[in-house]
């Protein structure tokens, strides 16, 4: 399992946002955000740096 803080997320849209970008990038992830805490856990086929560039790619930043 992967967890990572991300900052930026401000409503749900934002988490449905990271949530595409995660199933996109492994359709089998099974992904679970926290608004209020920004945190993610992740558990799928995708490694730390792939899900970071998945997320950052849709405009949030992780904080490592």
């Amino acid at each position: 399992m992967i967890t990572l803080k991300i900052e930026g997320m401000t409503c749900m849209g934002c988490v449905q946002s990271v949530e595409r970008a995660l199933k996109k990038a492994d359709p089998t992830a099974a992904v679970k955000i926290d608004l209020d805490s920004g945190r993610l856990d992740l558990d799928g086929a995708l490694d730390r740096a792939a899900a970071k560039a998945a997320i950052e790619a849709t405009g949030f930043d992780v904080v490592d």
